[in-house]
């Protein structure tokens, strides 16, 4: 072999071999897989850099080799469009898969759930543990008279426009845009038939809400709410006290209270009912969406009386008269003493 041939073939071999290498970085770098299953999400804050994204990809172990992902990435240009969300990452997913999904902004939504939330803060705090801003944006919002304004509401009911149900949001959605939303799903949900029959009440859709919430503190069980709703409405037909103890609660603060007495009942408040006519200005909770249509489809009865059952199976005794009610209270004051009830 002459010494041509074999320079020729040396430098066939170091080509073969170069590239070979290049290619072997390449399907490490793009094809390999490299996600773990250490974690199932990752979540891009709105104000990260690519520093950022790498300083949390490391610290969740989320690929086996962050030098091969951050050499892809950059191959990818990922470092100029980083885009906020919540990305599911599958074990075994290869980095130019991973960095498409990433640069592509193809995060998954959270299904946003809540119900039973008594206060403001505790939504903003429900909210803040399954969307990115902070429970702080949210209280802000809610506690915004002019922007409960411009949705149609006051201070004090702009929170009956946040209807309990399960929503599909982005993880990264503004506090704004949480806010547009719930408006739109409250607009949604008063339709035309709802609000002839809250009008047929000489009810306001936030009055509704209202009633609804005193309806849902008083209910432990959804079957009776028409029947309860049915007893407030005729009181308040009657210009009659509502004596609703969630409200006195309510009024006092005290969500401890399990027995509302004399010393309760004194607090003034404009949501003691005990002390004012009428509805409150505000709900005393989240109505739920069955509470509210109790309202609006109430029993008709006479029912102005009601006392829980003694035997605390959540529901109640009903009466017409006020000697039955007294009969039934005093069974139920004589339980709470068998049980040693005493706030």
């Amino acid at each position: 072999m002459n010494k041509k041939l074999r320079i020729t073939l040396i430098i066939a071999t170091a080509v073969i071999i170069i590239a070979g290498v290049i290619g072997f970085r390449y399907y490490k770098g793009f094809f390999a897989p490299n996600v773990t299953a250490e974690t199932e999400y990752l979540y891009i804050y709105s104000h990260w850099d690519f520093e950022d994204v790498m300083t949390s990809i490391g610290e969740l172990r989320a690929v086996k080799d962050t030098a091969l992902f951050r050499w892809a990435a950059d191959k990818m240009e990922y470092p100029t469009r980083i885009k906020p969300g919540r990305y599911r990452l599958e074990p075994g997913m290869n980095n130019r898969t991973l960095i498409n999904k990433l640069g592509g902004g193809f995060q998954e939504a959270v299904k946003l759930r809540f119900e039973n939330v008594r206060l403001k803060e505790n939504l903003a705090s429900v909210l803040a543990s399954q969307l990115e801003p902070d429970s702080i944006a949210f209280i802000n919002l809610l506690n915004n008279d002019s922007l409960a304004t411009a949705y149609g509401f006051d201070a004090e009911n702009f929170f009956s426009m946040f209807l309990p149900n399960t929503y599909e949001f982005y993880w990264n959605t503004s506090a704004e845009r949480f806010v547009e939303r719930m408006h739109s799903e409250y607009q949604k949900f008063w339709t035309e038939e709802r609000r002839q029959k809250a009008a047929k009440l000489n009810l306001t859709p936030q009055e509704v809400s209202v009633l609804a919430s005193i309806v849902k503190g008083e209910a432990l069980h959804t079957d009776e709410m028409p029947t309860i709703a049915g007893l407030y409405i005729n009181r308040l037909r009657k210009g009659m006290l509502l004596q609703a103890d969630p409200t006195v609660i309510f009024a006092n603060q005290d969500f401890s209270i399990r027995r509302v007495l004399y010393r309760h009942l004194r607090t003034d408040s404009p949501y003691n009912t005990y002390l004012y006519r009428g509805l409150p200005p505000g709900p005393i909770m989240m109505p739920s969406i069955a509470s509210i249509d109790a309202v609006l489809n109430h029993e008709q009865h006479d029912y102005i009386y009601m006392v829980a059952k003694d035997d605390f199976s959540g529901y109640h005794n009903f009466a017409v008269t006020h000697a039955e009610h007294n009969r039934n209270a005093r069974k139920f004051q004589q339980a709470l003493n068998e049980r040693n009830i005493m706030r």
